[in-house]
């Protein structure tokens, strides 16, 4: 299979050994994004503002291949604590998302120090397709 990987300086820099994105099977495949700023390092506080700025890194990985939002299908979400930050994720998604309403996974994880972690994946246009 061929595959490669997504870097963007405008998101944050992997703090192991994995990408940020993977290009294979006409799909972008982005690593779990936490709530860093990538210029800064620092971490909003609250599940709203990690929500906006989590997606932000996410948007930033997609549009380094032509991508947005509206591109992804599928979204994974880990919240520290899922049955009171919910709905405050919810409402922020919802603004950062708009129309678009890709299927949705959300779980209660142990995160380490934040709030919100979200992957997703985004459909690549079709070969002779613009993105």
């Amino acid at each position: 299979m061929n595959e490669r990987t997504v870097h963007t300086f405008d998101a944050p820099a992997p703090a192991g050994a994995y990408s940020q994105g993977v290009i294979a099977g006409g799909f972008l495949f982005t690593s779990g994004f936490g709530p860093q700023n990538p210029a800064t390092g620092e971490v909003a506080h609250g599940v709203a503002a990690q929500t906006t700025q989590v997606l932000r890194n996410i948007a930033a990985v997609l549009a380094e291949e032509g991508l947005t939002m509206r591109d992804v299908v599928k979204v994974t979400t880990h919240l520290q604590h899922l049955k009171c930050d919910f709905h405050a994720y919810d409402r922020a998604y919802r603004e950062f998302l708009g129309d678009a309403r890709p299927v949705r996974t959300t779980v209660g994880s142990d995160l380490m120090d934040i709030l919100v972690e979200i992957d997703v994946v985004a459909a690549l246009p079709a070969p002779g397709q613009p993105a």
